[in-house]
């Protein structure tokens, strides 16, 4: 039986752009599963519990999560959060896991309302990874994106997020490759070496 793969968008974004991610995964022999919340109008507590109640009826069946960017830290906060949730790897791409420059710097741009509700988990990050949960961070090298014009990166980053910005404590495997914010999401090598690490826990065995 194909285990689960919920997958999470991104800011500004919605599910239909993770379609070419759920079909390369389940090539590869899982149960994509797309989770639709808005991103700028509603508060992201509202997806965290929408995310959990998808979750829980999974009871002890590992379920994965795959997220981009700002679905990143709706995951993982919501692991956070909730107790009791089934077991499974999360993978994130380009999830500024240690907080957004590029949010913190719309915000003093004047241009908050472009993070939409969701500006303070942006601006602030996680404080912490959850638990006994395997996390694989995959964070772009290709400066295209319209961040660049409101952050300050300080090295390599994604044109939106920059590495350094991808990176917590506790990861299971963190991989640079050479891709853009939001073009990771169609990259066939992301598919792929998601599903590495949704199998083993290492995008590269």
């Amino acid at each position: 039986m194909p285990q689960p793969v919920i997958l999470l968008h991104g800011l500004m974004m919605r599910s239909p752009a993770l379609w070419l991610m759920a079909r390369r995964l389940r090539r590869r022999g899982y149960e994509p599963l797309l989770f639709d919340y808005p991103t700028l109008w509603r508060n992201p507590g509202e997806a965290m519990e929408r995310l959990a109640l998808r979750l829980y009826p999974f009871e002890k069946q590992k379920v994965h999560v795959v997220a981009h960017s700002l679905g990143g830290l709706i995951a993982l906060e919501t692991i956070n959060r909730y107790q009791g949730l089934p077991p499974g790897r999360v993978v994130c791409l380009g999830t500024p896991l240690a907080g957004s420059s590029a949010a913190r710097g719309l915000a003093e741009k004047g241009f908050g309302l472009l993070n939409g509700k969701s500006g303070a988990l942006l601006r602030g990050g996680l404080s912490q990874l959850p638990h006994n949960r395997q996390v694989g961070v995959i964070a772009g090298a290709h400066s295209m994106g319209l961040g660049r014009y409101f952050g300050t990166f300080d090295g390599v980053n994604d044109g939106t997020v920059a590495v350094w910005e991808t990176r917590l404590p506790g990861l299971g495997d963190h991989l640079v490759l050479p891709t853009s914010h939001s073009g990771m999401v169609f990259s066939g090598l992301v598919a792929e070496l998601t599903a590495n690490f949704l199998d083993v826990g290492v995008f590269r065995p």
